[in-house]
């Protein structure tokens, strides 16, 4: 069993990125993949889990975590702490799991110093005007929160250049065929196909 792929998926908000990873985990449940699951300093909101939707610690904890080194990557937001295991993510690639970790432009060229060998994905919208349209049909934002969604927006999008891979989200049916195909040529490769294969590989060449 070779190693599985770690893949980096960043998005405006609104462009249908988890959309688009929850999608891939249910349609595809004989392939072995998860989402890695960051850990955060923030309170748990109504609804989420601990260990599902975040590890949810203590920010001593957590700065004790990055003394340690134990985050691939780490930020800071609006006072609380977000950041990756490295441990996890080692141990669930070890295993033969793909890992998609949802991540901004930042955290991604962090985890790449780090994980070269990592492969990234970036979604685009259609449109300005589309994702302004995603965003309002949500429901989940003032007019404020949507313009400046819409700013920062632009900004992410500015580093689509950085990434491996580059999937415009028109259509969502679309999108997932494109996504999984960037999957499937990854486990296509000659490395992984060796692993997989060895036995059958090894009677193919025998004299």
């Amino acid at each position: 069993m070779g190693k599985g792929t770690l893949y980096i998926v960043s998005a405006p908000s609104g462009a249908g990125k988890s959309s688009l990873i929850s999608a891939m985990l249910e349609k595809n449940p004989t392939y072995a993949m998860k989402v890695s699951v960051s850990h955060t300093t923030r309170g748990m909101r109504p609804g989420e889990e601990d260990g599902v939707h975040y590890h949810f610690v203590e920010k001593t904890d957590f700065e004790s975590l990055i003394e340690q080194g134990a985050f691939l990557e780490y930020a800071e937001v609006f006072g609380n702490y977000y950041g990756t295991s490295r441990l996890w993510i080692e141990e669930t690639l070890e295993k033969g799991i793909d890992v998609f970790l949802d991540i901004d432009w930042q955290g991604a060229r962090q985890i790449r110093e780090q994980m070269p060998e990592a492969k990234s994905v970036f979604i685009l919208p259609p449109s300005n005007s589309e994702l302004e349209r995603r965003l309002n049909v949500r429901g989940q934002d003032s007019d404020e929160v949507i313009a400046k969604r819409m700013s920062e927006a632009k900004s992410e999008m500015s580093h689509y250049n950085e990434y491996d891979y580059v999937i415009v989200n028109d259509d969502f049916d679309g999108a997932l065929v494109d996504f999984k195909a960037i999957l499937r040529a990854e486990r296509l490769k000659q490395d992984k196909q060796a692993v997989k294969y060895k036995g059958m590989l090894d009677a193919l060449l025998a004299e």
